[in-house]
């Protein structure tokens, strides 16, 4: 998916080239699924240190 040896195409590298060539419908759904992805991720890190926080009794700062 990220890595790959010298004859694979990798994601990062389909999604640069279907910028600077072409728009492809299937890279930037990827590209958009990812960054859900990866909000979600961080969203779900965040309300959880709160979560856990909270129930030692220390107040956010």
């Amino acid at each position: 998916l990220f890595v790959g040896s010298a004859g694979q195409k990798t994601l990062p590298w389909q999604m640069f080239t279907g910028l600077r060539e072409q728009i492809s419908p299937t890279i930037l759904a990827v590209a958009t699924i990812l960054v859900v992805i990866s909000i979600c991720l961080l969203t779900t890190v965040e309300l959880l240190r709160r979560r856990s926080e909270r129930l030692r009794g220390m107040s956010p700062q």
